[in-house]
C-alpha cells in the first residue's frame, strides 16, 4: 500500500524540523493533537481525584442511632444502580437457559440414582445380604 502524506496549512513547521505526522490508515493524527488530549485527560483525572478526596474529608459521620439505616440505605441505592447496568436476556434466551437446567438437573439424578443403585448392591453383597 502506497504512503500517502497529507500536508496542512501549518504543518510544514513541523516537517522542516523533521517531525512528521504518524500516519494510520484511514486519517492523519497529528502528534501535537494526541499530546493535547492526554495533558486534557490529565487535568480531567486531577480533579477527579480532588473531588473524591474533597467528598472523603466532608462526609460526616452519622449519629450512632443511625448509622444501620444510613449503611442499609447505601447498600440498598447502591444495589439499584448494579442492577440498572444488567443486560436481562430476552424471552428466547431465558427459555434456553431454562430448558439447560431442567436437562442438566435429569442427568444429574439419573447419575446419583445409578451411584445409589450400585452402592446398595455392592453393600448388600459385602454384607451377605444379597
Amino acid at each position: 500500500m502506497a504512503k500517502i502524506t497529507r500536508i496542512k496549512a501549518g504543518e510544514s513547521s513541523a516537517k522542516e524540523q523533521g517531525e512528521e505526522p504518524t500516519i494510520t490508515r484511514k486519517k492523519v493524527v497529528v502528534k501535537d493533537k494526541k499530546v493535547a488530549k492526554q495533558k486534557q485527560k490529565e487535568i480531567r483525572k486531577a480533579e477527579k481525584k480532588a473531588l473524591k478526596s474533597e467528598k472523603k474529608t466532608d462526609e460526616k459521620k452519622p449519629f450512632v442511632l443511625f448509622r444501620p439505616f444510613v449503611y442499609l440505605w447505601r447498600y440498598l441505592r447502591d444495589s439499584w444502580r448494579e442492577i440498572r447496568q444488567v443486560r436481562w436476556p430476552n424471552r428466547k434466551a431465558t427459555w434456553k437457559m431454562v430448558l439447560a437446567v431442567f436437562i442438566y438437573t435429569a442427568l444429574f439424578v439419573v447419575f446419583i440414582s445409578l451411584l445409589d443403585l450400585f452402592f446398595t448392591w455392592l453393600f448388600n453383597l459385602i454384607l451377605g445380604k444379597g
